[in-house]
């Protein structure tokens, strides 16, 4: 990335942030990437689900987010037993939770939702506390990284960018982010649960596949937790800086940055 072809009304050092969160938000969905490990396109692993999975599979992603908020509510992010540290318990957590549904299938991939849903969340929330992100907001602003980090083919296609999903994300809950600041979430849970569920679908069909096995179900997992956190590194990244340098400067450098960077790889 050039940084003297990034809008001059902002600092260097900010540029250079605003093209590293880009960077972040811009790359190939995860959907993309699950299938790219797996080998097979997005919508054959898809086809992998049964039907009965695949029409509650909205239900369970609901659920499993609820039930993250409610277990982040009750622990701090970032604490580990045993004097372990904290980044090597979180991943190591998270492999185990991809092991076990790697290795059980389709139920063990249902059971392990909630608990890698629950870890993805103290994940994000650990980012947004390092970006200095205020706690009033904080909760919900995290679960929107959910929604934000689940761009898909047709977002693409309608030219729906980062900044476009925020918009319309903020647009469709003008008193939902208020309510969710106050710890009324039901209502936000319910839109990023509709987008969080087609990556959810390809994770759980490509570790459910009887050829992934366990060792491969823990790197998935491991995929999703990256992924994820670098949706929420860019999005907390971008929001501290506008609260330092303002909303319109920051956007007119991403507009620039991202035209800079390679097309997106389609998710299907």
């Amino acid at each position: 990335m050039t940084p003297a072809l990034i809008p001059h009304t902002l600092p260097e050092d900010v540029r250079l942030d605003v093209a590293r969160a880009a960077a972040l938000l811009e790359r190939p969905s995860a959907t993309a990437r699950i299938a790219a490990v797996v080998g097979l396109p997005a919508q054959r692993l898809a086809e992998r689900l049964p039907e009965p999975l695949r029409n509650g599979l909205s239900g369970a992603v609901h659920a499993a987010l609820t039930a993250a908020v409610a277990a982040a509510e009750r622990s701090a992010p970032g604490r580990a037993p045993f004097g372990i540290a904290p980044e090597l318990w979180q991943r190591g957590l998270v492999v185990a939770s991809g092991a076990m549904g790697g290795a059980l299938g389709f139920k063990g991939t249902l059971a392990e939702l909630p608990v890698t849903t629950t870890l993805l969340l103290r994940d994000v929330l650990a980012v947004a506390a390092e970006e200095g992100e205020p706690a009033p907001a904080r909760g919900a602003e995290a679960l929107k990284v959910f929604a934000l980090g689940s761009r898909s083919a047709d977002d693409d296609t309608a030219g729906a960018g980062y900044f476009a999903l925020r918009l319309a994300l903020s647009e469709a809950t003008p008193g939902m982010i208020a309510q969710a600041a106050a710890g009324a979430l039901p209502g936000l849970i319910g839109l990023v649960a509709h987008r969080f569920a087609g990556p959810v679908a390809t994770k759980l069909a490509a570790q459910a596949a009887p050829v992934i096995g366990a060792a491969t179900g823990a790197g998935i997992n491991l995929l999703f937790r990256s992924h994820y956190r670098d949706a929420a590194r860019g999005h907390f990244l971008l929001r501290r800086l506008e609260r330092t340098h303002g909303p319109e400067r920051v956007r007119a450098a991403y507009a620039e940055v991202s035209g800079l960077l390679p097309a997106r790889e389609r998710a299907g």
